[in-house]
């Protein structure tokens, strides 16, 4: 079984389970602003949370939806350094 960028692209990012059918340049451009959403929200919720902001933007960033998910089921600690 061979996988191709196409495809590991849109099942890493989750656009290939929203439509199979979507152009190579219309899947990477949709993926990086999904993939900047999602380090934003990363970030807020790392704020409140009391976690690191700049090293959840990133994992966000490279993660997607996967961080976010996994930054919305971590406990809350306390708010550290500013």
């Amino acid at each position: 079984m061979t996988v191709n960028i196409e495809t590991f692209l849109g099942y890493f990012t989750g656009l290939r389970f929203l439509s199979d059918s979507l152009p190579f340049p219309v899947l990477v451009g949709t993926a990086f602003l999904v993939h900047l959403l999602d380090s934003i929200m990363c970030r807020l919720f790392a704020r409140n949370n009391g976690y690191p902001r700049n090293l959840w933007t990133i994992l966000g960033f490279v993660f997607g939806t996967w961080a976010v998910a996994a930054l919305i089921l971590l406990p809350k600690r306390g708010k550290g350094p500013e």
